[in-house]
This record gives C-alpha cells, structure tokens and sequence, in this order.
C-alpha cells in the first residue's frame, strides 16, 4: 500500500485507534528534533506543542504590530495638532520638519514648493526642475527606494550619504510639491514596506500647507 492510501484510511476509520490502541504503543517514531526515536503519542504531543509555540509567537507579533500602531498614531495626532495651530506656512514647515525628525526619528527631512503665486522667499520655495515637478505630480501614492529623485538629493545637507528615500506628493486639487525623507539605512525606506501611515502623513502635510498656498 502507498503512505496516501494508508492516511486515507485512518482518516475515514478513526476507531482503529481504539480498537488497536496496544498496536499504536508499539510504534516509534523519530525524535523531531534528532536523536532517539520515541512513541507516535509522545510524537503528537511534541507536535501540538511546536503548534502552540508557533500560535504564541503569531499572537506577539501582532501585539507587537498593535502597540506599534497605537504609537505612530499619537505621534500622527500630536503632528497634526501642532501642524494645526501654525500660525503661517514658514512655522507649519518648521513644525513638520521637526515632527519627522524628532518625533518619528526620520534623519534627513527636506520640502519643495512650487505653488502657483508667490509666497514669500522660503528655502522650501527654492527652484525646482521640471523633472521632479512631473515625477511628484506622477506619484499616485508614497515612493520607497534607493533612488533619488532628479536633483532632490541637493536638498539634504549630508545627500551624498543617504542610502534610501522617501518621496511623498503634496496635492490638494493639484500636485504643488514633495515632501522627501532620506536615510542613511538602506532599508529604512525599502519598496515592499507598506505605505499607510507615509500616505495620511502626505494627506495631513498637504491640507496644514495648501492653506497658506491658497490665501496668498
């Protein structure tokens, strides 16, 4: 009989184990983590018992994750009240400047506005080639990577030695900058991370920055 035919049958006939209970005694399996062999029971058990470990470890992770979460929130909740009570757009930018850093640990923070009046005679208002305004106005959602977008690694004071980037559009009817965040981790911004928290984080600084943009 092949191994199938026999696992079929004991699935469909679960009294064999009743009425062969001395036959299964009998059987010894291999240790699964090496060495001697022991009882098909005992076997189960250590089984069963990896099973837990594995649904134990599952179950702090997503604690993990959920603590996690809580936190990014308050921090989110704490940008957006100061963000919030900025009086004009030179505090609004400084605000959300110091959030990433200091709050969400971010090591290089850099924004490039290109509203459509002029607002004043900002860093953040420098000039700002056709490529990036194009690329900014493409992204439908955050961008994660190695790559720096056009000459957006000249904004960073240390540029040369970032590893990996952020780039998030700022729009509200319209593209009218980019929020980049730079690292000097080459996995801190990577393209299989999820993107969530970046997207309400380019939503929040968009909407505190338009006001001003709008007034003008």
């Amino acid at each position: 009989m092949e191994a199938s035919a026999v696992a079929e049958y004991l699935k469909k006939n679960p009294a064999f184990f009743e009425d062969y209970a001395d036959v299964v005694a009998q059987i010894f399996v291999p240790h699964p983590h090496g060495g001697h062999a022991i009882p098909i029971a005992e076997r189960q058990m250590l089984a069963l018992r990896d099973k837990v470990y594995d649904l134990e470890q599952k179950l702090h992770e997503l604690i993990r994750n959920g603590t996690e979460n809580d936190q990014i929130g308050e921090k989110l909740h704490r940008s957006t009240l100061a963000l919030f009570a900025a009086p004009d757009l030179e505090t609004t930018l400084a605000v959300l400047s110091h959030s990433l850093k200091e709050d969400f640990g971010v090591p290089a923070v850099a924004t490039r506005l290109w509203p459509d009046l002029s607002v004043g005679a900002l860093p953040e208002l420098g000039p700002t080639s056709v490529g990036i305004r194009e690329y900014a106005d493409r992204l439908r959602a955050p961008y994660c990577g190695s790559e720096a977008a056009f000459e957006s690694r000249e904004w960073f004071d240390s540029g040369e030695s970032l590893k990996s980037f952020a780039y998030l559009p700022l729009r509200t009817e319209k593209t009218f900058g980019v929020l980049a965040l730079g690292s000097e981790e080459p996995q801190r911004f990577h393209g299989a991370m999820g993107t969530v928290y970046l997207l309400r984080l380019a939503e929040l600084a968009s909407v505190a920055i338009a006001r001003y943009l709008q007034r003008s």
